[in-house]
């Protein structure tokens, strides 16, 4: 299935060069702006990355990767394309994924350098983590590179921001853009290698699919270190004409409802996790200037639907679905096709493939192929080497269902699948049927080997009286199947999650399988 509708062209042009695009396209107007309430126009963006760039590049090599370790702020943006002006490919490290992941990502991309800032440590208390980290890469502190700027870099940077074609290093759309590392919700995180066009073409795809009206203020509270808060929260409402407010952490409800109406935003994007967490702090009031709220990167749950719908009855909550791999994002519902239960339609530009998988009756296994497709994984054995995608087709691992109007539904994951008594059961919708019996807590299933029937379910949830004999009788009374019922609880306090808000299903697993041993 291919869906058309995307200018052929888009894609075909450096990040940069994008953006410079975009300055001439919407005027020189703020687009950037954080906590911090200092906010820069695309001229004011163009020369700091100008200035902070060329510093960076002082101390680095053409094409190098260079390391990023900071939250969502004014700051990360613009050594984000302080670095794309130079012709350095960041590499977006997630300070949430511990010690040891961050050490083999470091690793897996051949970094030199990780560029950090001092306030952002201290506030964050990642002091620890920094230091080990400085054993197998230089540590270069941003407040001190700051520092150094005199005269003749602000007079590089005024010449720059007017003519900065002159100024920046030629960059092709195939060329690198960013490294970034998979979520690592099921396993090891991967490195994913997406290049200029693969970025410059998902935001042109997004803006294709949903017409967004450059007055409008992009909230994003994700990290850049996420696909979705890097391309949603800052590569497309700056290539969209769109003011991109940054806000360094998801975690702070309340201060994040109150400053929505407070900065005039209209878009938010965000896990299902963090929606329903603000939604349930929020005044009906906090909302007011939102003109829809997109969820991804984790199914939206009927709960979040139903609070949306009840407390904010003028904002539309779509569900949007994406991968890493596809820069991030592959599908998402529109503010006048909106079809809960659904991911909504496939971009434009982009072709879908769906292979039968064996033992699995409901959905087919989904393939990708597209301009915002990656070219491959970073090799675990050789930084410079990509594995190619065979025929540019990348298995995303879902399990899917397309309707004859091209709304996709998530059935659940390959990996999300458990063989019991020579059945293949889906854990998502095992935690769609404990969701419905407790719609308002946190649940995660997960299987384990079973000497009987080959695996059985486990369910970890955060109610506190939950019990196997509820869950059965509901299954019983709306006809789900005995199989779809876990065999044991496991109470936790709290769920772990990413970063990013996403179930830790590796974490849970290693819980799960603790327990069993004790």
């Amino acid at each position: 299935m291919l869906r058309p509708g995307l200018d052929p062209s888009a894609g075909e042009e450096s990040l940069f060069d994008a953006l410079i695009a975009a300055r001439a396209r919407f005027g020189d107007k703020e687009i950037l702006e954080d906590q911090d309430r200092k906010p820069l126009t695309y001229t004011g963006l163009i020369r700091a990355a100008f200035v902070l760039g060329r510093k960076i590049a002082n101390m680095t090599q053409p094409e190098e990767r260079v390391g990023i370790l900071l939250p969502s702020s004014m700051g990360v943006v613009v050594t984000f394309f302080g670095l794309h002006a130079f012709g350095r490919v960041p590499v977006m490290l997630n300070f949430t994924a511990g010690e040891r992941n961050l050490k083999a990502a470091i690793q897996a991309s051949g970094l030199k350098k990780i560029l950090c800032a001092k306030r952002f440590v201290e506030q964050a208390k990642l002091d620890d983590l920094v230091a080990a980290l400085g054993t197998v890469a230089e540590i270069v502190w941003l407040d001190d590179v700051r520092a150094t700027i005199g005269l003749q870099d602000k007079l590089f940077g005024l010449m720059a921001g007017i003519a900065p074609k002159r100024f920046r290093t030629r960059l092709n759309p195939d060329d690198p853009g960013v490294v970034l590392f998979t979520s690592g919700s099921f396993g090891a995180p991967k490195g994913v290698l997406l290049s200029q066009k693969n970025l410059v073409a998902n935001a042109r795809q997004v803006a294709t699919h949903i017409d967004l009206d450059p007055a409008w203020v992009m909230f994003n509270p994700l990290p850049t270190f996420h696909c979705f808060g890097l391309t949603g929260g800052v590569i497309l409402p700056l290539l969209q004409g769109l003011k991109a407010f940054q806000y360094p952490s998801p975690l702070h409800a309340k201060q994040i409802v109150s400053l929505l109406a407070e900065v005039n935003a209209s878009i938010l994007f965000a896990t299902d996790t963090f929606l329903n967490q603000w939604a349930r702090v929020a005044s009906p009031d906090d909302f007011r200037t939102l003109k829809f709220v997109v969820g991804g990167a984790e199914k939206v749950r009927d709960e979040t639907h139903h609070l949306f719908n009840t407390k904010f009855g003028g904002v539309k909550l779509l569900e949007g679905y994406g991968a890493t791999e596809a820069a991030p994002v592959v599908a998402v519902n529109h503010p006048d096709r909106n079809r809960p239960g659904t991911v909504g339609q496939i971009l434009p530009g982009m072709e879908a493939r769906l292979e039968v998988v064996e033992g699995i009756t409901e959905g087919k296994r989904l393939f990708l192929r597209g301009p915002n497709v990656m070219a491959g994984y970073i090799s675990p054995d050789d930084p410079k080497k990509i594995d190619p995608l065979d025929g540019g087709w990348h298995d995303t691992g879902d399990i899917v269902d397309i309707d004859p109007e091209g709304y996709i539904a998530i059935l659940g994951r390959v990996k999300r699948f458990a063989k019991i008594g020579g059945e293949m059961v889906s854990l998502s919708a095992v935690e769609g049927l404990v969701q419905a019996v407790w719609p308002d807590d946190r649940h995660a299933v997960i299987s384990v080997a079973d000497a009987r029937k080959g695996e059985k379910l486990v369910l970890v949830t955060e109610r506190k009286d939950a019990d196997v004999a509820r869950i059965a009788e509901w299954a019983r009374q709306h006809g789900a199947p005995e199989l779809a019922v876990p065999k044991k609880i496991v109470k936790v306090r709290m769920l772990p999650v990413l970063g990013t808000g996403k179930t830790d299903y590796v974490a849970i697993q290693q819980l799960v399988e603790m327990a069993e041993a004790a």
